[in-house]
């Protein structure tokens, strides 16, 4: 185990140390910003389906961000839908994962609930054990590498569950997740669903180390995965030999991912970035195209500028009686442009994660150059 687990040693002076030394000033600030909590804990929810879909789309799901928005969540889908109900699965599963103690141990039980969630109810994308470790051979279509003998799976993963569960110093975090990512992979723990679980035991990892005590960041990594499917299974393979020069490939490889991906954290917490380059271009997109009336505009503006709102605030912006607000706000509501806010029973907020603004919010994501090249075409 020693050696499978050993840490790259990066030069002071190469890309690897400087990219540490990026995470890491980014790292420090996350937690600082001025953007609401409201807002916040709306977009990280929204990049949670951002990332399943990119995580299906590695797997070859060819489901757009659109279409995964607008689907129920923890529902069954009803037709062809099992490219949908894999990206719910996935979606569901990072969000059982934020509701994990940072302080609780990475198990096996952990990770085969994992993926146990991510398989569950899939034919084609799913698996006949799951959340069971494989019991057989098996082959990785269009790679090189084999796979252990399914006698030696429990035994690895104990030795990966060590050694993910190590206490590293905050510097070598990073070198620590990306080993673990490959290994994982590299193992092939289950018959079918592994790169799906790995992405997900990874994002775990992410917030019992590096992030554990920033809350809910909207960090989960697109840019490690989502550029390029081509590159990512490329940098992964640079690793499969196990050599010193493959792992530290692989490494550099993970950590420019997860300092893209901060930096995009880093602006997502500006409340005057996100109140004026993302979310006022989304509502006034719905305005100008028809979508929303004049009215509602001013209280979406009014949402925005106050996070929180109640039904009696809207009367300076309305008027009318009190029984007309609340049936404006219930519309609203049915219409998944607002959403219950955790302040209280009659309190409301921004629906950015699903409904007409989580679509016009991608558009704007898109326009600024923060989605993965993968989503491009959506």
């Amino acid at each position: 185990m020693e050696n499978f687990y050993r840490l790259p040693q990066p030069a002071f002076d190469s890309e690897l140390t400087s990219l540490l030394f990026e995470i890491e000033r980014y790292r420090a600030s996350i937690g600082t910003g001025t953007t609401s909590q409201e807002v916040y804990v709306e977009l990280h929810l929204l990049f949670d389906t951002v990332m399943s879909v990119i995580s299906a789309r590695i797997e070859g799901n060819h489901t757009t961000v659109y279409e995964a928005i607008d689907a129920p969540a923890g529902e069954s889908p009803s037709t062809t839908a099992e490219k949908i109900r894999e990206i719910t699965n996935i979606r569901e599963t990072s969000r059982f994962i934020d509701e994990l103690s940072p302080s609780d141990p990475l198990s096996h039980s952990l990770v085969r609930e994992l993926h146990s969630r991510t398989v569950s109810e899939l034919d084609a994308e799913g698996d006949p054990t799951p959340g069971s470790y494989r019991e057989q051979e098996v082959a990785i279509l269009d790679s090189s590498h084999r796979p252990p003998s399914w006698v030696n799976v429990h035994s690895m993963m104990t030795d990966l569950l060590e050694f993910a569960n190590r206490d590293f110093p905050l510097q070598q975090q990073i070198l620590q997740i990306a080993l673990a990512h490959h290994r994982f992979v590299w193992i092939h723990p289950f018959r079918n669903g592994n790169g799906r679980a790995a992405r997900l035991f990874t994002y775990a990892m992410l917030r019992r180390t590096v992030f554990a005590d920033r809350g809910q960041i909207a960090l989960n990594p697109t840019s490690v995965f989502g550029n390029h499917r081509g590159e990512y299974i490329s940098a992964l393979e640079d690793a499969d030999g196990l050599k010193m020069d493959g792992t530290l490939a692989w490494t550099t490889f993970f950590a420019k991912g997860i300092r893209d991906d901060l930096a995009r954290v880093y602006k997502l917490q500006d409340r005057s970035f996100v109140n004026t380059e993302l979310i006022e271009p989304a509502i006034a997109g719905l305005a100008r195209d028809g979508v929303i009336s004049a009215d509602t505009q001013r209280v979406l503006g009014l949402l925005l500028e106050r996070a929180v709102i109640k039904a009696g605030d809207l009367e300076p912006l309305v008027g009318g009686t009190a029984p007309s607000r609340s049936r404006l706000i219930r519309d609203l509501l049915d219409r998944n442009l607002l959403r219950r806010s955790d302040a209280g029973p009659r309190f409301y907020k921004l629906s950015l994660s699903s409904g007409p603004l989580a679509h016009r919010v991608i558009r704007q994501l898109n326009v600024l150059g923060y989605l993965p090249v993968l989503l491009s075409r959506d």
